[in-house]
């Protein structure tokens, strides 16, 4: 398969990638990126997204986000952005689409549950290479390189090493020295060493939070939470709306929401892409190893940056710790924690198929992680007989 056309020298190309773990022949009409991006989508976990909470539970609403239509919005915003900086528009596909794969039921309260559970019971001969807690990033490379099943040569999807490095957004430093026993100088190592991934690893991380942001903004307001009032006091926010009704005086509602953020967003996307091409010129890299050799070169502007963390930090004010969502929080992470301890005490009950692995506890992780919200709920309810949800 031949190369895309107009890549920049430093972006990822695919003839150049350092490969998959276990070696497979190139396919005839697509790349490397291309396949990855392929199998990811026809995964199981990558249909469980749908049915993952975001920030809002998916049975509190049709309309709010889910870590699927996250996924998605994530992938757009990242391609239109790595087009026109002449990175690889597949490679950033496939890691916005996988960078949840394994996030857990009921989104950060579920992870801070699970990990709390995983720490609490990990094994005293868990080996040396047996990582600690629980983090979705490092569940969502484990997703792609063991979980999966739908393979007859290899567990997992097998995806590039490019691939594999921008799914591990972040790691540990314990973590991430277990990791590089098992695989030396592999996607961990940057972590270890203070090195940086590909600049199409890091478009997706920033691409991440300006969707996360955007669209928690929306169902904020959509759910009630927060007005457009309160966003007024973020000055991010209110800049683009003051820019949206000076071109549309009579806009108002939901249409001055939708414009506002529009207008934020694309500030946002142009400000990455002006920054990122500044500092390339200044650190005037000539391949993808002097990429890995640099800092961050895929960044905000200072005062994008500065706007950007307000909002982030009224979010969670706001949003996040609002006392609706936290009573539901509690509620989901009861959930979890109950679920975790039932299958630990009775790992026989688990219908996973997987007898084998390390240790019961992370098995038991990997089985709740895998769950979807309304799933996990009926489990809780079959084993407790509780109604947690109504």
């Amino acid at each position: 398969m031949s190369e895309p056309s107009g890549l920049a020298p430093y972006a990822c190309h695919p003839l150049n990638s350092r490969g998959r773990r276990l070696f497979e022949p190139e396919a005839p009409t697509r790349t490397a990126y291309q396949r990855d991006r392929d199998r990811v989508i026809h995964s199981t976990a990558f249909r469980r997204l749908v049915y993952k909470t975001q920030v809002f539970l998916n049975h509190e609403g049709d309309l709010f986000r889910t870590r699927l239509t996250h996924s998605l919005e994530v992938a757009q915003l990242a391609r239109s952005m790595a087009r026109t900086l002449r990175l690889n528009e597949d490679l950033v596909e496939a890691i916005a689409l996988a960078h949840d794969l394994g996030h857990t039921p009921f989104g950060h309260a579920g992870q801070d549950a699970l990990n709390e559970c995983v720490r609490l019971h990990s094994p005293v001969d868990a080996g040396d290479d047996e990582v600690q807690g629980f983090e979705h990033n490092l569940q969502s490379l484990r997703v792609v390189d063991a979980l999966e099943e739908r393979y007859p040569a290899f567990d997992g999807l097998n995806l590039c090493f490019e691939t594999r490095e921008g799914i591990l957004k972040h790691c540990s430093s314990t973590n991430a020295r277990r990791l590089e026993i098992r695989e030396p100088a592999g996607v961990a190592h940057r972590f270890l060493t203070g090195g940086s991934p590909s600049l199409e690893a890091q478009l997706c991380n920033l691409a991440d939070e300006i969707a996360y942001n955007a669209h928690d903004i929306d169902d904020g307001v959509r759910s009630g939470l927060i007005s457009l009032e309160q966003l007024d006091g973020v000055p991010l926010f209110r800049r683009y709306r003051q820019q949206a009704l000076a071109s549309h005086p009579h806009l108002s509602g939901r249409r001055l929401l939708f414009e506002t953020i529009r207008l934020m967003l694309s500030a946002q996307v142009y400000d990455v892409i002006d920054q990122t091409r500044y500092r390339l010129a200044e650190a005037k890299p000539q391949h993808v190893a002097d990429v890995r050799a640099s800092g961050a070169l895929v960044a905000f502007s200072p005062e994008m940056r500065d706007g950007s963390g307000e909002l982030k930090r009224f979010l969670r004010e706001s949003l996040y710790r609002h006392p609706q969502v936290m009573e539901t929080t509690d509620r989901a992470r009861r959930v979890v924690k109950e679920l975790f301890l039932h299958y630990v005490q009775q790992p026989d009950d688990l219908a996973d198929g997987r007898e084998g692995q390390r240790s019961v506890t992370r098995r038991v992780a990997d089985y709740v992680a895998g769950m979807t919200d309304r799933f996990a709920l009926k489990d809780h309810v079959r084993i407790t007989g509780q109604v947690l949800f109504p």
